[in-house]
């Protein structure tokens, strides 16, 4: 089914509001959803929907959550998201970060309190347009070992950032510190799919193939078959929105795939550089300019973000296509109003 993107942020704002979402809390939800679907990531797009709904429903969100600088020291701040959906309270650090980088030339901020919050790259889109240079960090539920274990202790802790460049989109690179994101497995388990290989351990710590098994057991690092590299990262990411942000470890939350459990508590840090009291404006953009025109002397190149413009630019003229198999599952979770309804 095609759904056009205004339609689309509608009805999810709709299903949001209805589960108990604010209304600001539910048009920020719905945007960053159908952004993400847009752009071709269905696993922190659209198949979130009932699942949010159901947090905020059982009380795993608090849908009347209202973001708020909590602490503000120079090029520092912390926001509280209040345990509500992310995409508030990460709106407002980035902004909040925007405006004390172009006074200062650097800001850190962390969000704290916090859920799921989606693609990190999008949330750096803004300090882009503003001609800053931005890196955005999560952590989430555990859900990888750390180097040589087997039971869960990181989540799959994404990492991300955004350089602008001149009369150009700007790149955006958005990887999870996991092999895959998990979102795709949750997909697979949805759609009754196997995963590949390495993708996944079961409850046991053994490799597994089949999508159930993995969601009850833990995603592999990037690189686990060869090094630890991929975990130490992820350790980095989690010491950094936890001990320094004060947000909670991936392990003391409740997984996002089960209806009930804690308010995760997790948190997201964002660092937002202005390069004009560094290298200098224009100096950066000629020399990303430069880099750009390097890569891509050969075939084949893809400039990181590249292919999410394009399916932007595609579902914003064409719409976005929401699967048969959502539509079902939309239509057979309690209170979300069916697709295409008021």
């Amino acid at each position: 089914m095609k759904m056009p993107m205004a339609e689309a942020e509608a009805w999810v704002a709709r299903a949001l509001h209805a589960a108990g979402a604010n209304p600001e809390m539910a048009r920020a939800t719905a945007a960053a959803l159908v952004l993400a679907e847009a752009q071709g990531q269905g696993g922190h797009g659209l198949s979130r929907v009932a699942q949010y709904a159901t947090h905020l429903r059982n009380g795993r969100a608090n849908g009347q959550a209202q973001p708020r600088v909590l602490r503000s020291e120079g090029a520092a701040l912390v926001v509280d998201a209040d345990e509500g959906l992310a995409f508030g309270a990460c709106t407002l650090a980035v902004q909040e970060a925007i405006t004390r980088a172009r006074s200062l030339g650097v800001a850190v901020v962390g969000v704290v309190r916090s859920h799921h919050c989606g693609v990190v790259v999008d949330h750096l889109r803004a300090a882009a347009d503003a001609g800053c240079v931005a890196l955005g960090f999560a952590n989430s539920p555990a859900a990888m070992p750390a180097a040589g274990g087997r039971h869960p202790v990181f989540g799959t802790n994404p990492v991300a950032a955004a350089f602008p460049r001149r009369n150009a989109s700007p790149l955006l690179i958005d990887l999870s510190l996991s092999e895959v994101a998990r979102g795709k497995v949750m997909l697979a388990a949805r759609q009754g799919q196997a995963i590949p290989t390495g993708w996944a351990l079961d409850a046991h710590g053994q490799p597994t193939t089949d999508a159930q098994a993995a969601l009850a057991g833990s995603m592999l690092p990037i690189g686990a078959a060869t090094s630890s590299k991929g975990a130490m990262l992820a350790l980095i990411v989690e010491l950094l929105v936890t001990a320094v942000i004060g947000a909670r470890f991936g392990f003391e939350a409740s997984s996002f795939f089960v209806d009930e459990g804690n308010r995760p508590g997790i948190g997201q840090a964002f660092i937002v550089i202005d390069p004009g009291f560094l290298a200098g404006q224009d100096h950066y953009l000629d020399r990303i300019e430069l880099l750009v025109a390097e890569m891509l002397r050969d075939d084949g190149v893809r400039l990181p973000g590249a292919r999410r413009e394009a399916l932007l630019h595609k579902a914003r003229t064409d719409g976005i296509e929401v699967p048969d198999t959502l539509l079902a599952a939309w239509r057979d979770t309690p209170g979300l109003p069916a697709a295409g309804q008021g």
